[in-house]
């Protein structure tokens, strides 16, 4: 141990003594751990086996109704009064806000999740197994990097409101990028994510990687759409996540307080189609990488924030809360779940006559009043109920609120991807061109 370093309690003791002793109104201090162990694929092979870790300690003070925060990765006691003075100077020079808080008194609590330590060998086992089925299954697909990690993360929180709690979390979790090639045919690139408490299963069999593998492999000769048409599109669960992101970040404290939200005041109000129920479950088993406390310092709850279509919650933190007056949200969001439909997702293609499947969508964030565009990517054009081929340069726009006002289908199967548990949805009325 280095001079003058604490063991991690003492650690987190020492910081809320310390702020408290040189005058703050009111203080918190987290500690973060994490240990991780890497394999790493680049161009088909296995190039890398590394072990690292990382030392995260966040502080902030609030003094006569300021606030300053201050992130390091040092933990002797001489960095530690460095970042507290530090943070008190930029809290002294900052402006008042009477909306700076931190969360009130909770009984301590110890949360426990997840595999203690890594399996190496499982981990470059099924590695080696993934990069062998995909050169024997997919042939085409160049595995241009997948990163296979198990993380060991320790977690530390107090304030000076008496909060005091501790986390000890492992998962795995594994990222694949890829693209397809033959001759001088090169399909757009595509990726996708999961993680998991084990590795009892082979790779190609978590969320939709085997679906996206064979897909990509169709692309490499992709078609433009003949016409400009407002039709259908169906959204695939790898890209459902990036719509609801909209939504979320519409809901959430910053477009809040600016008022540029397109649902403000629209608590208890329908803003989607009543088929459509979004919960954000951090407590779920079904996923891996869940959380057990807020960004601000509270004990996470799940809950649902739109119900038969109807706003339930907006996604407000302490601050946003006391800013806007209104209730504080008893998470932070995240770990989304879709409540299933009673069609598969083949069945709902059958009843498209003119659409699009939304594999994958490049775009920016919607506009103030909901306009978006983008382009389709790692797509497919549908006609009479088939899909006909995979296209490219594509555009879609709509407008987001008036999009899940029009959504009119969700599928009953759903992709378990270890963060979210997402449906494909159908949407009418989108500009496809």
């Amino acid at each position: 141990m280095v001079a003058d370093e604490m063991d991690n309690k003492e650690l987190v003791n020492y910081c809320i003594d310390s702020i408290k002793k040189l005058g703050a109104d009111k203080a918190s201090c987290s500690l973060e751990i994490t240990e991780k162990k890497e394999l790493n694929v680049e161009s088909g092979e296995i190039t890398l086996m590394r072990t690292t870790f990382n030392t995260d300690i966040n502080i902030t003070i609030i003094k006569n109704r300021k606030k300053g925060s201050t992130i390091i990765n040092k933990r002797d006691k001489e960095s530690i009064n460095f970042a507290i003075e530090e943070a008190i100077h930029m809290a002294e020079a900052s402006q008042i806000d009477e909306a700076y808080d931190i969360s009130e008194y909770q009984p301590r609590n110890i949360f426990n999740k997840g595999p203690k330590s890594a399996n190496n060998e499982t981990m470059y086992t099924r590695l080696k197994e993934f990069v062998d089925y995909v050169n024997k299954a997919y042939p085409k697909i160049n595995l241009e990097q997948t990163i296979v990690d198990y993380k060991n993360i320790k977690s530390f929180y107090q304030n000076t409101n008496g909060v005091d709690f501790q986390i000890n979390k492992g998962y795995y979790s594994a990222a694949f990028m890829f693209l397809a090639k033959e001759k001088e045919f090169t399909s757009s690139f595509n990726y996708t994510r999961f993680s998991s408490l084990n590795l009892t299963e082979p790779f190609y069999k978590y969320g939709s990687i085997n679906t996206l593998l064979r897909q990509c492999s169709e692309q490499l000769k992709p078609k433009k759409i003949e016409e400009k048409f407002d039709g259908q599109i169906i959204i695939t669960p790898d890209c459902l996540h990036e719509f609801l992101h909209f939504i979320i970040a519409d809901i959430s404290g910053p477009k809040m307080i600016s008022k540029n939200s397109i649902y403000k005041n629209m608590i208890n109000k329908s803003i989607a189609n009543p088929k459509l129920t979004l919960k954000s479950k951090p407590l779920s088993k079904n996923f891996a990488d869940g959380y057990f406390i807020t960004n601000d310092g509270y004990e996470a709850k799940n809950c649902t924030i739109i119900k038969n279509g109807v706003l339930q919650t907006y996604l407000l933190d302490k601050y946003a809360s006391n800013k806007l007056d209104l209730d504080r949200t008893n998470n932070s969001g995240g770990n989304y779940i879709v409540e299933p439909g009673i069609k598969s997702h083949k069945e709902l293609i059958k009843e498209i006559k003119k659409g699009v499947l939304l594999a994958r969508f490049s775009g920016g964030n919607p506009a103030n009043n909901g306009d978006f565009s983008g382009v389709a990517k790692n797509s497919y054009y549908i006609e009479n109920g088939e899909i006909q081929y995979p296209i490219t340069e594509t555009m879609v726009s709509g407008n987001l609120k008036e999009m899940f006002e029009n959504l009119y289908e969700i599928s009953s199967d759903q992709i378990n991807n270890g963060s979210n548990l997402l449906p494909w949805i159908a949407f009418d009325g989108l500009t496809i061109s």
